[in-house]
C-alpha cells in the first residue's frame, strides 16, 4: 500500500493548507529523539507534547479552512493525520509500559513482556476485518471509515481517545494509528526481551543469508535508505528511519556516520539530487534492453 506522505500538498477551497512543512519538521523532530543517547522513558515525555502540538496545528489550520470534498477529507484522515497520531499512541504506550514493567527479576520482566504480546494480538485479532482492509489497499468505504459525517454510525469508540477532539476525528482514524503504532509497538516489545534474554529463539529465528559487502559509496546507500524511506514501502509506512538505517548496517556490516549530515549533502548537490537512484533506473533499463535482444 502506497504511502502519499510526507511530500504532498491539500488544496482546499483554493488555499494551500501546507501540511508538507508540518510533516516535515514533525519527521525531522522524531528522528532526531529516536537517535539521543536516552532511555526510552524519557524520548517519549520528549516526543508526546510534540506530537500534540502537531496535531493541533493541523486541527487549526482544519478549521480556518474545511475541506470541500469528500476526497480530499478522507486523504487527510487516512494519510495525513495518522502519522503524528501513530506517534503519539506508540509513545503513549512505551511510556505505560515503562513506567509498569517490574524494576527486578527477569523472569518476572518477561512475563511482563508476554503479556504484552498477548494483548497486542489480542487488539490485531479484534480489528482483523479493519486490518485487512486497510492493508489490501481497498476504499470501498473510506467515506464511511474516514469522513466525519458516518460518525455517528459508529457510535463506540474502538480504541481509547489519545487525542481528545471529535470536530477532529473520524470512526476509525485513531483506529488506523493504533493500527500503525502497533506494528512499531512490537518492535520495542522485541527488543525488550532481546536485552533482557538475548537469543530468545521464540521471538527472533536467525535466519542465514550470504554474506553481502556494500562495494559502493555510503553516500549511495544513504540515498537508497531514505529513497525507501520515504516512499512508505517498509512495515506499512510505519517504520522508523533509524531502523531502517540500523538494518542496512546489520545486513551489509556496514557503518553509516552522521546519516542526517550526509542526506543534508545530497539535498545540496549542485545538477541531479539523486544521483544514484539514476543510475540504478538506466542500469537496469539497459540489463532489460539487453535480455530482449537475445
Amino acid at each position: 500500500m502506497k504511502r502519499i506522505l510526507p511530500w504532498f500538498y491539500l488544496i482546499v477551497q483554493d488555499k494551500l493548507i501546507m501540511f508538507e512543512g508540518i510533516l516535515k519538521d514533525f519527521e525531522k523532530v522524531m528522528d532526531e529523539i529516536s537517535q539521543e543517547r536516552v532511555d526510552l522513558l524519557k524520548r517519549a515525555e520528549s516526543a508526546i507534547p510534540i506530537c500534540n502540538k502537531t496535531l493541533s496545528l493541523m486541527q487549526d489550520q482544519i478549521e480556518k479552512d474545511d475541506f470541500d470534498s469528500p476526497d480530499k477529507e478522507i486523504l487527510f484522515f487516512k494519510n495525513v493525520k495518522v502519522v503524528p497520531m501513530s506517534f503519539l499512541i506508540y509513545f503513549s504506550e512505551i511510556r505505560s509500559c515503562e513506567a509498569q514493567k517490574p524494576k527486578t527479576g527477569v523472569d518476572f520482566q518477561l512475563r511482563f513482556f508476554e503479556k504484552e504480546i498477548k494483548k497486542i494480538n489480542k487488539f490485531f485479532s479484534r480489528n482483523s476485518d479493519f486490518v485487512h482492509y486497510m492493508e489490501q489497499g481497498h476504499i470501498y468505504l473510506d467515506h464511511q471509515f474516514f469522513t466525519r459525517n458516518h460518525f455517528n454510525n459508529f457510535p463506540l469508540t474502538p480504541v481509547i481517545n489519545y487525542y481528545q477532539c471529535p470536530e477532529f476525528t473520524t470512526s476509525h482514524d485513531m483506529l488506523w494509528a493504533k493500527i500503525q503504532a502497533m506494528y512499531k509497538y512490537i518492535h520495542y516489545i522485541r527488543s525488550s526481551i532481546q536485552k533482557i534474554k538475548p537469543g530468545n529463539q521464540q521471538l527472533f529465528i536467525e535466519k542465514k543469508h550470504k554474506l553481502l559487502l556494500w562495494t559502493g559509496s555510503k553516500t549511495s546507500m544513504v540515498e537508497l535508505i531514505y529513497a525507501l524511506y520515504s516512499t512508505g514501502v517498509l512495515n506499512h509506512g510505519t517504520v522508523e528511519l533509524s531502523a531502517v538505517t540500523s538494518s542496512f548496517e546489520d545486513f551489509f556490516n556496514v557503518k553509516l556516520d552522521n546519516v542526517y549530515k550526509t542526506y543534508s549533502e545530497i539535498k545540496t548537490r549542485k545538477g541531479s539530487k539523486t544521483k544514484f537512484l539514476e543510475d540504478l533506473i538506466v542500469s537496469l533499463q539497459l540489463k532489460m534492453d539487453r535480455d530482449d535482444a537475445v
